[in-house]
């Protein structure tokens, strides 16, 4: 099954949450992501304020998580909890009123 957009954003932010600051390769290997989609996904990130790109020594580019970046993981830690409390209270409305 494929992964949504979102769904791979998030994937990036927690390998980086948790191995960060990396390297380009090892981020697209550890989220399973190719290098072309990786690197427009990390400019959004990048332009979101969710991560930031360091340049180590004269060359050396990692990329890291910002404190943003670790808010908007604990929030969809606590949508992904609230998700099925949601979906039960949803199904209890009749589809007439949406």
């Amino acid at each position: 099954m494929r992964r949504s957009k979102l769904e791979m954003y998030i994937d990036i932010l927690k390998v980086l949450a948790h191995r960060g600051p990396l390297k380009l390769t090892h981020i697209m290997y550890k989220a399973n992501v190719n290098c072309s989609v990786l690197k427009q996904y990390l400019d959004f990130l990048i332009k979101q304020n969710l991560v930031e790109e360091k340049t180590i020594g004269k060359k050396r580019i990692v990329y890291g998580i910002t404190e943003r970046g670790i808010t908007v993981l604990k929030y969809f830690r606590e949508l992904k909890v609230m998700l099925p409390a949601l979906e039960e209270e949803i199904a209890k409305i009749p589809p007439s009123l949406y």
